[in-house]
């Protein structure tokens, strides 16, 4: 472990800026273990005060390089971990504007677990139909779901309702 204010001044301006300025909260955690492990705390010490494990405040003192705040990224800010493309969102934007129907589904409805089941036949990429669900809110598309296209016709033939009732309470 480095010695007690291992880093030069204008390092330290760096990463107090970073510090303060940083968008993605994993850098400026990362930017803090550094400052942290300057002001001579130990890594435990650290893993306690920011809240994560030990290996991490380890991994990040030993490889994040202060005159190279780049270091101190990951691909997380990029979205790196997404695993659907742009074609995949493309093709599923193509998809839910067909009924299932059409798609040799026996259903009237897509559902996200539908939708990622066909499109981990098409793409080979397996989404779970919750990822789908908020890859289409991103969109701006909701799915219709049973219950509301089940109280869709309730409003639709309300006139036939009331004529069943009518005939039952005589």
């Amino acid at each position: 472990m480095p010695a007690k204010n291992f880093l030069s001044s204008m390092q330290q301006k760096r990463l107090q800026k970073a510090l303060r300025e940083g968008s993605c909260p994993h850098f400026r955690e990362r930017v803090l273990m550094l400052l942290l492990l300057n002001d001579g705390k130990t890594y435990s010490e650290i893993s306690e005060f920011v809240g994560c494990s030990y290996r991490t405040v380890a991994y990040w003192c030993a490889h994040g390089d202060p005159d190279h705040l780049d270091s101190l990224r990951d691909q997380r800010e990029n979205g790196n971990f997404r695993k659907a493309t742009d074609e995949y969102i493309q093709l599923l934007m193509e998809v839910t504007k067909k009924p299932p129907s059409q798609l040799g589904y026996e259903c009237g409805n897509w559902s996200g677990e539908r939708l990622a089941t066909y499109l981990a036949k098409q793409t080979g990429i397996k989404l779970s139909g919750t990822q789908v669900r908020r890859i289409l809110k991103q969109k701006n598309i909701r799915l219709s779901r049973g219950k509301i296209q089940f109280n869709q016709k309730l409003s639709t033939s309300k006139k036939q309702l009331d004529q069943r009732v009518v005939e039952r309470s005589q």
